[in-house]
């Protein structure tokens, strides 16, 4: 009698429990969408592939930004179609001529026509931008790239959207610049200053920024690098291998075997990371100002603010994380 009572208390405990609390739930997915100049460097197709592998991240629209449109747009949908992920609409975003040089991943698009891709490809990216965000329930996080003349454009179509939206960025340069050196003129900076500054003016609930102090430090090497490599049975691995393969000669710093043992840089997985984690970083809230060589000067009184990512905790576990995630493990 006495067993049964205490079963019965505990039934008890646990049922109430469960009434307060309600059930154990997974975390809610965060609604994502990626602005991106895929197809020039090859790091945005690493970013793209770690989203995809991110089960924090829930992608709801690519949006291509600067260059040929219908080019970058066409290499996110086929890259989509190899993983299985036709379920993500594609965006073209404001259009610019674009020479081969810079189409570093077309060869891969051989006979690709994006009119045949399964999912939704909207011509007016801009529009699926602002719909997405306004009839969504939760705030919208936006992983930009790249340039941002097409988020400046959506601003002044839209004025609202930034209040509705986080912005995790790969822009700026503050300490450190390429390679270690002195503070640079960051590309993504550099090519439309003035529309990052009205980006970056915008009231976002939130502004999170990885500068060249962080992101230019990190790629893979090694074992990790060679199971990314080797994993052949992966369709989304092998895509990403491929177009990595089809890039190397088609860009002059490349070595002859320089694909073969390690990654590039892959500035743009350092803000995949920071759209839903940020404890291997440390971080500090800066006013700056853009000049419009494209620098990001830090000043006490600057028009700009920004919460920036400035030095590693652990950058190795970072990568090892990357490695890991992007073959699906733990």
């Amino acid at each position: 009698m006495h067993k049964k009572l205490s079963f019965l208390l505990l039934a008890t405990v646990l049922w109430i429990a469960t009434a307060t609390t309600g059930a154990v739930k997974t975390p809610a997915r965060i609604p994502v969408v990626f602005d991106t100049d895929i197809g020039t460097d090859i790091d945005d197709t690493w970013a793209l592939a770690q989203i995809l592998r991110s089960p924090e991240l829930d992608l709801k629209l690519v949006l291509t930004e600067t260059g040929d449109a219908k080019y970058r747009a066409a290499l996110a949908a086929k890259f989509l179609e190899a993983a299985g992920r036709t379920d993500v609409a594609v965006g073209l975003g404001v259009n610019f001529a674009m020479s081969d040089e810079h189409r570093n991943q077309l060869p891969w698009l051989k006979g690709y026509d994006l009119t045949q891709y399964p999912g939704r490809v909207h011509a007016d990216g801009i529009q699926a931008l602002i719909d997405l965000v306004m009839h969504s329930p939760e705030p919208v996080t936006i992983i930009a790239v790249g340039c941002t003349p097409t988020l400046a454009a959506a601003l002044e179509r839209e004025p609202r959207l930034a209040a509705r939206c986080r912005f995790v960025g790969m822009h700026g340069s503050f300490y450190v610049g390429y390679g270690g050196g002195a503070p640079s003129a960051e590309a993504n900076v550099k090519g439309y200053p003035a529309e990052l500054r009205r980006v970056l003016s915008a009231p976002w609930q939130d502004i999170l920024l990885t500068p060249l102090d962080t992101c230019d430090q990190v790629s893979l090497r090694g074992a990790d690098y060679h199971a990314i490599w080797s994993a052949t049975a992966d369709p989304m691995l092998r895509a990403l291998i491929e177009n990595y393969c089809l890039f190397a000669p088609r860009v002059s710093w490349m070595h002859c075997d320089f694909f073969a043992t390690r990654s590039t840089t892959l500035f743009d997985c350092v803000a995949v990371w920071l759209a839903h984690a940020e404890d291997l970083v440390e971080i500090e809230t800066l006013r700056f100002r853009i000049t419009d060589e494209g620098f990001t000067r830090p000043e006490a009184q600057g028009p700009l603010q920004a919460r920036v990512a400035l030095r590693w905790k652990d950058r190795p576990a970072f990568e090892t994380f990357l490695a890991h995630r992007l073959l699906g493990q733990p």
